[in-house]
């Protein structure tokens, strides 16, 4: 029989152990390893069948068993302890608390996804991963920041494979009670809401919940709500579900409904307003919109409004495609504003303006979510230096005339929550090394001087340490593809073969990873003979365990899973290569640390970052990866190898794939299988060893999520928190009264003569000549541009290749003609080929880059020919 309603019954927990319920309902238990082991003493049996989330488990404890917990003492102690340490951690100064002042009092970070736990499958993938690295690494630092999101009662799906290998979804139904959340209220007692209106009079509303980060809250946006129509109930049914309009109603609510959430939340907590907000991703951009409408309400015009909000505003881009920016149809976004729906005091066409592709090579009808977070942001990030390198060029368009090297987008290379990946076995090696405290300060804070003790662990422990987490693994790996074979349809009695998947002692490599074309999850299967030859190596062998989710709705990422799994079907090789469903952080936990070796082969330079590589290398896992993202960064032979790739513009791509899989191939079978198999004088790997110990101590400061939260608070909060604070209604008033006078003035403005006291086209290093430059500032003033000589190496169009600008001072007053005379020196501080230019850019105090208005002046054809020569 099936039950007509559905009730969480709830346990009572005894007086002495009422702590549990605190500890289980902060997530830094999915971080600290005291914790979860207290909660696995409870009972380890349930701890287990719970998945190890601590919810569950105490809403199944037997009552005799909390009866006996509550008189057994040294329990009770254990449960003090971990309770004074939560409340010590959430309550006492961290690394934010010791800064200097003008720091932001509170950070809004908005995500459409975030992964904290497994318990809280909130997430798909990178994006969300980050997103809930990101929160946990400012707890840890103490960075005021409340997370934003939506709350998925399918959340992600889960992944099954049918008989013949294809990728069959499912959506189980989640219930926020039964998860580690708690909803927010009014003072009343009635759940706190916030609404958006909808076309023809109707509304969105939702339910604020609140998962507890550390000393982060993350508020949660859920649509199931009795009050809302059937459509509207699911809203926020799926990530990343529905067509077009379903997903514009996710947005409006994640960002729109997102800002008054944290109103609400400050409204009813005391919490400090955010002084910056931070858009990861241009599904959260419509935040920027309901700021300006909060502050045209208040009286300040939209494009004072919007200058305020700039100001204040952090976005940060992960594709390097277009096709994984959202874009949606003008009328479709129209609709939903104006009079008769949302933000009825703007006028729709603004809101329209913000995120059309109104640019050479942009579609006009389009309105494009990463569009809008730029233009609603002053300030503006990719995720590793490669992937800003892309973001500039992908996004030139916005501003004209300047090259992309200008192009005001700056890069934070990701990082991962070391205490999250790394494995209890690793920690534990860490503490015994230089003590808990100081190597968590290292997991959290970072800092090189931190991991120079890793050069005097001893290489016998290193090797046993990386031998028992691969025999982990394997018992992990076999467990998951019984459970696998099973749902497959296979019975007990055919699964025999799996006790002999994997092998402790052999070579093992790792791929896990979501599933769109361009990561090339069967760029291995290229030449099946030769990766077959690999696996069943006499001397070298090596064992490969793959993991990956396609889209729902991508069919040949569907298809490339079957491939994968119909090649590890085969009774030849299945023993040494193994495709795990259903990847996820539980699984993910288990793989990093395990493998010897971390795959990733996308086609470059498509992976803005890829942080997968990260967390493996933080447990002495060594890359093997295509020099893209975070890898092309902080590459060096001493802790991995680099794939070769051939990305030239008239590669062809199959043939592209062939050159970089038979190189994959040389990669695995010349230099990683035998390194891994040599042995020194002492029965040891040593130069195996030895390159895991440089990953450990070189790259692991890097990687780590605290060292980019603190690089987000150094370069983007602050400054955005001062622009944030500068920025008064007057201000803005006078900045956005400014930008539109040289706007209307700028076509009056030119370079009219340019000369230079060089006589020849050849100088000395160190020469220094003279710049004297007339210039025609129409309606302008000397206050409001800037003028300056540009100077460089020159390739053989005559490009500047890496530009030094230098500003123009003015040298007395306008001639009769109204133009400017502008001087100054030019070095020649570099030898070979040489060139310089010159051109006027609007100037004011309040501009975060000199290219933020996308306004050039430069020299015309007819005064280049003046202009002096080149310096060669």
């Amino acid at each position: 029989m099936k039950a007509i309603r559905r009730f969480t019954v709830r346990p009572v927990l005894p007086d002495p152990l009422r702590p549990l319920s605190d500890l289980a309902r902060n997530l830094r238990w999915s971080w600290h390893a005291e914790t979860r082991d207290l909660f696995q003493s409870v009972d380890p049996e349930a701890w287990a069948s719970a998945g190890g989330d601590p919810v569950r488990l105490l809403g199944g404890v037997r009552p005799d068993r909390l009866a006996e917990l509550a008189a057994d003492r040294r329990f009770l102690r254990r449960l003090t302890a971990a309770a004074d340490d939560l409340d010590d951690y959430l309550t006492g100064d961290r690394w934010y608390q010791t800064q200097s002042d003008g720091l932001p009092a509170a950070v809004a970070y908005f995500s459409p996804e975030f992964g904290i736990t497994a318990a809280l499958p909130q997430y798909s993938g990178g994006l969300g991963i980050l997103a809930g690295d990101h929160l946990k690494a400012a707890s840890d630092l103490g960075v005021p920041l409340i997370g934003v999101g939506l709350l998925y009662r399918h959340g992600y799906f889960r992944q099954t494979l049918s008989r013949d290998g294809w990728q069959q979804e499912h959506y189980p139904v989640l219930d926020p009670h039964e998860l580690p959340l708690t909803q927010l209220k009014e003072p009343d007692g009635t759940p706190a809401q916030v609404s958006l209106a909808l076309p023809g009079g109707t509304a969105l509303r939702a339910r604020i919940w609140l998962a507890q980060v550390g000393r982060v809250p993350l508020l949660l946006l859920d649509s199931d709500v009795e009050e809302n129509d059937f459509g509207e109930r699911g809203v926020t049914d799926r990530l990343y579900g529905g067509g077009s309009e379903h997903r514009l109603l996710q947005e409006m609510l994640l960002g729109i409904g997102g800002v008054r959430a944290v109103r609400t939340y400050c409204r009813l907590t005391g919490h400090p307003q955010p002084e910056v907000f931070h858009t990861n991703e241009g599904h959260a951009g419509f935040l920027g919109l309901e700021r300006i409408a909060e502050l045209c309400a208040a009286g300040l015009d939209f494009d004072s409004s919007l200058e305020a909000v700039r100001g204040g505003t952090v976005f940060t881009t992960h594709t390097p495609v277009p096709a994984g920016i959202d874009r949606f149809d003008r009328e479709l976004v129209g609709r939903h504003f104006g009079p008769d729906a949302e933000l009825p005091g703007i006028d729709a066409q603004r809101i329209l303006a913000l995120g059309m592709e109104t640019y050479p090579g942009g579609e006009p009808n389009l309105f494009n979510m990463a569009v809008m977070g730029l233009r609603l942001a002053q300030r503006a990030n990719g995720v590793s230096l490669l992937h800003g390198q892309v973001s500039r060029e992908m996004f030139a368009g916005l501003w004209p005339g300047f090259d992309p090297e200008e192009v005001p987008i700056t890069s934070v290379t990701n990082g991962v929550h070391a205490p999250t990946w790394v494995a209890p076995e690793v920690l534990r090696l860490g503490a015994r090394q230089v003590g808990s405290e100081r190597a968590e300060d290292a997991l959290a804070v970072g800092g090189s001087e931190r991991w120079d003790s890793v050069a005097e662990i001893e290489d016998q422990e290193i090797w046993e340490l990386r031998r028992t987490l691969r025999e982990q693994l394997v018992q992990e790996v076999r467990e998951r593809l019984r459970t696998s074979w099973r749902q497959r349809g296979a019975a007990d009695a055919e699964l025999g073969w799996i006790e002999g998947v994997l092998d402790p002692d052999v070579l093992t490599i790792g791929f896990a990873r979501r599933v769109p074309s361009y990561k090339r999850l069967t760029l291995m299967l290229r030449d099946r003979d030769r990766l077959m030859d690999l696996l069943l190596h006499p001397d070298h062998p090596i064992q490969i365990v793959v993991a990956g989710k396609a889209h729902p709705a991508d069919d040949g990422g569907k298809r490339l899973v079957q491939e994968l799994v119909r090649f590890a079907d085969d009774p030849r090789v299945r023993h040494r290569i193994v495709f795990l469903p259903d990847y996820g952080m539980a699984m993910a936990q288990k793989l990093y640390p395990g493998c010897d070796v971390w795959l990733n082969n996308p086609l470059r330079p498509l992976e803005a970052c890829g942080t997968s590589g990260m967390k493996a290398a933080l447990n002495g896992c060594l890359n093997l990866s295509v020099l893209d993202g975070w890898w092309d960064e902080w590459f060096q032979p001493d802790f991995g190898w680099a794939v070769p790739t051939a990305d030239g513009p008239c590669t062809d791509p199959d043939r592209r794939d062939d050159i970089e899989a038979s190189a994959l191939y040389d990669l695995l079978e010349q230099r990683v299988a035998p390194r891994f198999y040599e042995r020194g004088r002492g029965g040891l790997p040593d130069r195996w060893i030895a390159m895991v110990r440089q990953t450990l101590g070189l790259l692991g400061p890097k990687v780590l999520a605290g060292r980019m939260v603190r690089e987000y608070v150094d370069r983007l909060y602050a400054p955005a928190a001062q622009a944030h604070r500068a920025l008064t209604p007057d201000t803005a008033r006078d900045l956005a009264a400014w930008k539109a006078r040289v706007r209307s003035a700028w076509a009056g403005v030119s370079v009219d003569h340019v000369e230079t006291t060089a006589t020849t086209a050849t100088a000395e290093l160190g020469t220094t000549v003279g710049l004297r430059v007339r210039v025609d500032l129409g309606d302008l003033g000397p206050d409001d541009v800037e003028v300056q000589a540009v100077s460089g190496r020159v390739d053989a169009e005559d490009r500047i290749t890496d530009a030094t600008a230098v500003p123009l001072k003015p040298t007395g007053t306008p001639d009769l003609e109204g133009r400017l005379v502008y001087e100054g020196p030019l070095s020649l501080d570099r030898t070979g080929p040489y060139g310089y230019t010159v051109r006027i850019l609007p100037a004011h105090r309040l501009l975060a880059s000199s290219a933020e208005l996308g306004l050039v002046a430069v020299p015309s054809e007819e005064v280049v020919e003046g202009a002096g020569v080149l310096m060669r």
